[in-house]
């Protein structure tokens, strides 16, 4: 089985394939200063509780945009699955081209999203993912990346302007009843909402134009379900896709190993 970990800038998910399906899915806070012992006393009891005997665990494979986070990511597969994951890379063998300029600066969960996408639906296709940031990734007829847009993201949005404004308030994210708000939250709440559906259908409307046709458009992430409703444009929402991609490109690649001496001192654990 193969221990695959999505590391954003909000949430740590783990998550284990047997080959054929996903056992399970966990995630964390993303905390850079965790340890590798506090994940392992977190995480194994919930593979217990899943019925999934760490033992049966034989590779890892990392994916992260917090650079922080990655030691102690790396120290828990060692440490206590006896794996040396591999690392979501751009040098890596993705089995597509990178056609950007500086390729090393492209997020890992970017390239993921992009490879899973194209597997499973066929370029060209554009990628939304609502994360901390909600980007757009374009990928052409022939699975290669071609780069995308970054935009601020919806909860980054919601308090930057509570932050900002001292007479806005904090608001929960939702679907308004009306575009025109007729009191201070309803507002903020059309301007969030509308404001991010107009966002997606703009950029998807010129980035299919640059292009030159039309493009199918994949969302992922937590909050794609909900936008999804507010447009169109929106074809298909896949909430496993930086998972897949991290578990594809774990099998493009070849494995790496431990050291021998670290492998004894786990065997003699």
């Amino acid at each position: 089985m193969l221990l695959v970990v999505d590391a954003g800038n909000t949430n740590v998910v783990f998550a284990v394939h047997d080959g054929h399906v996903w056992r399970g899915t966990w995630r964390i806070a993303t905390d850079p200063q965790r340890t590798s012992d506090e994940y392992a006393v977190w995480l194994l009891a919930l593979l217990q509780y899943s019925g999934i005997d760490r033992a049966g665990i034989t590779g890892a494979v990392i994916g992260t945009v917090v650079p922080a986070a990655l030691y102690h990511l790396r120290r828990l597969c060692r440490d206590w699955f006896a794996s040396e994951p591999l690392v979501a890379r751009a040098h890596l063998h993705w089995g597509f081209e990178i056609k950007v300029d500086q390729p090393t600066e492209v997020g890992a969960d970017r390239l993921l999203n992009a490879l899973a996408a194209n597997w499973r639906y066929g370029g060209p296709l554009v990628v939304v993912d609502f994360g901390t940031a909600t980007t757009f990734d374009v990928v052409d007829e022939d699975g290669a990346y071609l780069g995308g847009v970054i935009a601020p993201g919806i909860n980054l949005s919601i308090e930057a302007l509570h932050r900002a404004a001292a007479r806005l308030p904090r608001i929960g994210i939702g679907r308004p009843h009306s575009v025109i708000g007729r009191a201070t939250v309803p507002a903020m709440q059309s301007g969030i909402f509308w404001g991010y559906v107009g966002l997606i259908e703009g950029l998807v409307q010129r980035i299919s134009g640059e292009y030159g046709r039309t493009l199918r458009v994949i969302a992922t992430g937590g909050l794609a379900p909900l936008f999804a409703e507010g447009t169109g444009v929106i074809e298909q929402i896949d909430p496993d896709l930086t998972l897949d991609g991290l578990r594809l490109l774990a099998e493009r690649n070849p494995a790496p190993t431990l050291s021998r001496e670290r492998t004894r001192l786990l065997d003699s654990d």
